[in-house]
Formats: C-alpha cells, sequence, structure tokens
C-alpha cells in the first residue's frame, strides 16, 4: 500500500469516528459509522493473505448487521417520537436495538466470537486500530444514550462479558487472542459503570487505550506472536521483556500502577450506588485475566537461565525498528496512578 492510497484510508478511518463523535443526529452517525466500517477493511487486508481475508469478511458480515439493527433502532425511534435527535427520549425496542447493535460493534458478551478470531488473523498494528480506535464511537454513542439503557440488560452483558474475556483467554498461546480476550473483559468494566457515571467510562477506555497501544508496540517491536516465542525475548531484550511485564500486571489492574485507578474507580462507583453484588463478582473474575498474565510473566522470565545458550531455536537478528514513543507511553501506563485523585475531582 503506496503513501497516498494509507494516507486517504487512514483520514477516512479517521472522519468517519469524527462525524459519529461530534453528531447529534441518527443518520449522520450511522453514516459516520459505515464510513469507518469502509475504512478499516482495506487495514485489515495490509498483508493480503487467507487468514486475514477470512477476518476481514467476518468482520465486515458482523459489523454490516450491527448497522443495520442500529438503523432500524433509529427508525423505530424516529416513528415513535417524530425527531431523529439523539438527545430526545429513546423507547424501550429503541434502546433495546441500539444496545444489541453497538454491542456487536464492541464485541461485548454474548457477541464476542469475533473478536479473537478477527485480531488473530490480521497484523499487529491492524490489531490495534481495530481493538482501540474502532472502540471510540460505539463508545461514544453510548455515552450519549446512557440515560435510556437498559440498566438490567448491560449489567448482565457487562458481567458476562468479564467472564468470557478471562475464561476464554486461559487455555491460549497466541498472543493477539490473549489482548483479544482482554479487550472483552475491559470492554464489560466500562459498561459495567456507564448507567451510573458515563465519564468515568471514558476514562476507562482512554487507560485501556493507552495500556493496550504500549503492549502492541512492545510486541511489534520484539516481533513476538506467541508465548514461546516471547519467552525467548529474554536473553536479546531483557530491558523490554521487564516493561512488558510491568505493562502487563498494569493491564491485569494490579496497584499501584496506572490499570489499577480505573478498577478502583469503578468499583467505589457502585459501591456508593448501593450494588455490592455485581463490582464484588467482577473484581473476583477480574482474576481469570490476571491469571493468564501471570502466566505469560512466568513463562517469560522465571522458566529460563539468563544464558543466550538456551536459545537454539531462532537466530538473533538485530532489530532494525526504534522505539520512539515507547518510553512515554510506559511511563504513562506503569506510574499514572498518583493522579487518579486529580481525574476523580475532575471527572
Amino acid at each position: 500500500m503506496n503513501i497516498l492510497t494509507s494516507t486517504a484510508i487512514y483520514f477516512t478511518l479517521f472522519s468517519g469516528t469524527m462525524i459519529t463523535l461530534l453528531s447529534s443526529h441518527w443518520l449522520l452517525i450511522w453514516i459516520g459509522l459505515e464510513i469507518s466500517l469502509l475504512a478499516i477493511i482495506p487495514i485489515l487486508l495490509n498483508k493480503p493473505n487467507p487468514r486475514s481475508i477470512e477476518a476481514a469478511s467476518k468482520y465486515f458480515l458482523i459489523q454490516a448487521t450491527a448497522s443495520m439493527i442500529f438503523m432500524m433502532a433509529a427508525i423505530v425511534n424516529f416513528y415513535s417520537t417524530g425527531e431523529w435527535s439523539i438527545s430526545n427520549t429513546i423507547n424501550y425496542l429503541s434502546s433495546f436495538m441500539l444496545t444489541m447493535a453497538l454491542s456487536m460493534k464492541m464485541g461485548l458478551a454474548p457477541f464476542h466470537l469475533w473478536v479473537p478470531e478477527v485480531t488473530q488473523g490480521i497484523s499487529l498494528m491492524s490489531g490495534l486500530i481495530l481493538l482501540t480506535w474502532q472502540k471510540i464511537a460505539p463508545i461514544s454513542i453510548m455515552f450519549q444514550i446512557a440515560p435510556s439503557i437498559n440498566y438490567t440488560l448491560i449489567m448482565a452483558m457487562s458481567l458476562m462479558s468479564v467472564l468470557l474475556g478471562g475464561w476464554g483467554g486461559l487455555n491460549q498461546t497466541q498472543l493477539r487472542k490473549i489482548m483479544a480476550y482482554s479487550s472483552i473483559a475491559h470492554m464489560g468494566w466500562m459498561m459495567a459503570i456507564i448507567s451510573f457515571d458515563p465519564t468515568l467510562s471514558i476514562l476507562n477506555l482512554l487507560i485501556y487505550i493507552m495500556l493496550t497501544t504500549n503492549m502492541f508496540m512492545l510486541l511489534y517491536y520484539n516481533k513476538k506472536m506467541t508465548t514461546l516465542s516471547l519467552s525467548s525475548s529474554w536473553n536479546k531484550s531483557p530491558l523490554l521483556i521487564s516493561i512488558t511485564l510491568v505493562v502487563l500486571m498494569s493491564l491485569g489492574g494490579l496497584p499501584p500502577l496506572t490499570g489499577f485507578s480505573p478498577k478502583w474507580m469503578i468499583i467505589k462507583e457502585l459501591v456508593s450506588n448501593n450494588n455490592i453484588i455485581l463490582p464484588t463478582s467482577m473484581a473476583i473474575l477480574a482474576l481469570l485475566n490476571l491469571y493468564f498474565y501471570m502466566r505469560l510473566i512466568y513463562s517469560t522470565s522465571l522458566t529460563l537461565f539468563p544464558s543466550s545458550n538456551n536459545i537454539k531455536i531462532k537466530w538473533q537478528f538485530e532489530n532494525t525498528k526504534t522505539p520512539s514513543l515507547m518510553p512515554t507511553i510506559a511511563i504513562t501506563s506503569t506510574m499514572f496512578l498518583p493522579l487518579t485523585p486529580t481525574l476523580s475531582i475532575l471527572y
């Protein structure tokens, strides 16, 4: 893909998301989602092979189905209220259909099965865009319709996402699939708080994007796709592997790292709204995610003797990639917790 084509595609992707973010008309929001969908298909097919073609086809079919349900919900809401404005009160049927459509677009359980399959079939950078940038538009719509969302439905889907996102990643050895299941679990945390405090959900999204970007950049720099290949990197680049381990612990929500702050604030907000069982269940189920993060840490740094003589499989070529933004992102991904009181005051 030449520079002009890639510039046009990425600009179209950016424009589609911005149209969705800045619009208050249901048709314009739908158009923005469709522009983003059509723009990301060539990005998923950046390196054409049978796996990427299959992944792009699955993604297109799922997203097209979700867009159809979304459009139907907008039409039902128009016939019910007589207006196309998103700020208008949404009726029960339209709210239900919108929740289903946006859950399919975000990969929220039980519509999550496409996320690991699509992420596994594409490149690391395409997977990064899929798991971060493509979540912004659906969550911004959920932010705007938060008062009209069915509380029981979204809570059940959130709890199921945290459960299946942790359970599905337990037996995975492919790093892209592990990041996909991590994304499903984090979506569950974001949607659990959307009915009580939508601003906190956006804060969680920003921290999730920061952590996931850091993790994908580390994997891209190390050129590693599996747990086995990552475990052979300790002797070659111990500093980068050490940063990877700390970022994984931050993704798992361990204090005193950055990833602990959104979970802490979400649990605090749910408890203050007299909701005890849900945050307790989510905190327990988060241990599933922490388990496969710790398994990566164990297999990467605690099972090999620190000697290059143990590496007999792959030749150690010099890495030509420059980790330019990695120090900044790594620091913000791990040392952002002291600013949590300031953020809690701001939101």
